[in-house]
């Protein structure tokens, strides 16, 4: 007697139009598809560990798994390397695109978004797939890196500092509740900075011109902590997409702040609302 072939649903059938296959990019459906039923097992205890699996063990596993091949194919993507250099460049943080840095940063991004409380670990995951097979998502990458160079720069300004940079936007109130208040409340959470004293002149410009002492490893943490993985995104994107988005001019920021006058009366009221 011969033995029968195990039966299996053709996951290709009509009828199963709106399984989680079909929400697959269409080469992998069709490898999905064209697999024996051993590999389908195979697949099928991969997919029930890694759902089953925290959101930081998904970062990990990203990474291991798949970071090295995207630094490859983002270092291939020589004009946009070029153009985040530029802006990097500007910053004079001394942070250059290579793939040591790309690597790190596709590592910290994906735990980054696993820390976000914010974000639910299915739609994490989704953005981490997304990120993987998807060839336009790479580029989150490159605004992800420029808008997390920059939150690393203003943690490390005064509050002078932070002031000058709000002057020189088009719109200072926006970019000072996006970006200057949720540093400094940081900063002061942190004991940074500790204002003290505020309505007297000597006092207040002691703590204004204060620039805080970060370790590295503690500046990553609070950047992190402080911005979600999407508001770095959503900063380095305006940023590399409109030449207005950011002004930025680095002489200005951090010259000698004892030549400043400061408190701009318009500015202040705007960090103290």
């Amino acid at each position: 007697m011969k033995n029968k072939k195990p039966k299996y649903k053709n996951v290709s059938d009509p009828r199963l139009s709106d399984s989680i296959l079909d929400k697959l990019p269409r080469e992998v459906k069709l490898w999905a598809e064209s697999l024996p039923w051993e590999q389908r097992r195979f697949v099928l205890s991969f997919s029930f560990i890694l759902c089953g699996s925290s959101p930081e063990k998904q970062a990990e596993f990203l990474d291991d798994y798949f970071a090295d091949g995207l630094a490859f194919k983002m270092l291939q993507e020589i004009h946009t390397i070029k153009r985040v250099n530029i802006y990097l460049k500007e910053f004079r943080t001394g942070t250059k695109i290579d793939e040591y840095l790309l690597r790190n940063y596709i590592r910290q991004y994906y735990i980054h978004c696993a820390q976000d409380v914010r974000r639910q670990p299915d739609e994490y995951l989704e953005s981490a797939l997304k990120l993987v097979l998807n060839s336009e998502e790479k580029y989150h990458i490159f605004h992800y890196i420029i808008g997390f160079e920059l939150f690393k720069l203003m943690f490390h300004m005064s509050w002078l500092q932070h002031e000058k940079l709000a002057r020189l936007q088009t719109n200072q109130e926006i970019f000072i509740n996006n970006y200057i208040k949720p540093i400094q409340h940081a900063h002061q959470v942190n004991g940074l900075i500790v204002p003290k004293d505020k309505r007297i002149f000597f006092a207040k410009r002691d703590y204004y011109i204060q620039v805080p002492e970060i370790s590295q490893k503690k500046l990553i943490e609070l950047v992190m902590v402080t911005f979600t993985a999407d508001k770095a995104i959503e900063c380095g994107f305006s940023i590399i997409r409109h030449i207005k988005a950011l002004r930025f001019d680095y002489d200005y920021i951090f010259q000698s702040q004892e030549q400043d006058g400061i408190f701009s009366s318009e500015i202040e009221s705007m960090l103290n609302q």
